[in-house]
């Protein structure tokens, strides 16, 4: 007879439910949310467990490695499929998110996640806060220009960012009235664009050490930010069987819509990081720009179709595709070791 534990995992406790090959509950406890805590039960059950699974959440890395140190199979599951079967339920409990997830991981009707690297999220985790940094930095400028409005000051359009504390501050000190109530705003804004810059110091001194970043940006378009986001999100390319997959996993194809004589395409699913699909398309929406300027790899996009879907489809739809089309491109040069060849870009996407 087989067994298997779902856990059910919140912040500081989880719901541990052990079933056997037949769905039959047999141990239910609620724990501490720790490695420890949960191995010493899984230890103390008298069969040993086929299978350990939870969804996937913010702490399903620790859990994950936690347990797999310990000698348990682990299994951490997509959400939205967990999410589906959580909600046949008629009451929603921890004691019964807990059964419902040992008898998905039973009958076996899930996707497993891939669990990242810790060097993985440790570039997630500067990438992030380099991100943080800036809309903060960029919050704090708005506020200002929002307060000196009031006073009958209107800033410029644009403003740099380096340049902000030099256009604001001889206006703001001007006025006694707005030195005692913005400069603080003002002194901090400076700190936090400091900081800022010290972290897009270090992200561009790692795509630079970085023997696959470095490929990555051979790729017009596709500069530090977009090969590192790219490159931690996916962790391991082997993972992916096919380099077409990949656009699929970042939510940058069409959901389908198919029943009986209905047959609709959607839009873009948009599953997967959202960061990855943001930078994706940021460096898309730059590539598309050279081209329109009238750059050397103006022919090579053509075949990409990004320039007939802008003419026929929109802008936005156009920078989509080819925003899938370099999310393959770049895993195909990963997983064969190459570099960006203009004269056969539109073969490799």
């Amino acid at each position: 007879m087989e067994y298997f534990a779902g856990i059910d995992v919140s912040l500081r406790s989880c719901a541990l439910c052990i079933v056997d090959g037949k769905g039959t509950v047999l141990l239910e406890r609620e724990l501490p949310c720790e490695v420890r805590d949960i191995t010493e039960w899984l230890g103390t059950f008298p069969h040993p467990i086929e299978r350990v699974g939870f969804e996937a959440g913010t702490m399903s890395q620790h859990l994950f490695f936690g347990l797999k140190a310990a000698g348990f199979d682990v299994v951490c599951m997509e959400a939205h499929q967990v999410n589906a079967a959580l909600s046949a339920m008629r009451n929603k409990t921890d004691k019964n998110d807990a059964r419902r997830i040992a008898q998905v991981l039973r009958t076996g009707w899930f996707s497993p996640v891939h669990m990242k690297s810790r060097e993985a999220h440790g570039v997630r985790a500067l990438l992030s806060t380099r991100k943080a940094l800036l809309k903060k930095t960029m919050d704090l400028a708005n506020e200002v220009r929002g307060l000196l409005k009031i006073f009958g000051i209107r800033l410029p359009m644009t403003v740099k960012h380096g340049s902000f504390d030099g256009v604001v501050r001889p206006l703001i000190e001007m006025d006694e009235v707005l030195v005692h109530a913005l400069v603080p705003l003002l002194d901090a804004r400076v700190v936090l664009y400091e900081h800022f810059w010290e972290l897009d110091r270090r992200v561009k001194r790692a795509a630079s050490q970085d023997e696959v970043c470095m490929r990555m940006m051979t790729v017009p378009g596709v500069g530090p930010i977009a090969s590192l986001t790219f490159k931690a999100a996916v962790d391991d390319p082997t993972r992916f069987k096919r380099s077409r997959i990949v656009g699929a996993h970042f939510g940058l194809t069409p959901r389908r819509y198919q029943s009986g004589e209905h047959d609709n395409p959607g839009r873009i699913s948009k599953a997967g990081d959202r960061d990855v699909r943001a930078t994706l398309y940021a460096a898309a929406n730059a590539l598309l720009m050279r081209t329109m300027a009238g750059s050397q790899i103006k022919s090579q996009i053509k075949s990409w179709g990004g320039m007939r879907l802008m003419r026929t489809k929109g802008r936005r739809r156009a920078v989509v595709a080819v925003a899938r089309k370099l999310a393959v491109l770049l895993h195909r040069m990963w997983v064969d070791g190459t570099e960006f060849r203009q004269d056969q870009v539109g073969g490799k996407a």
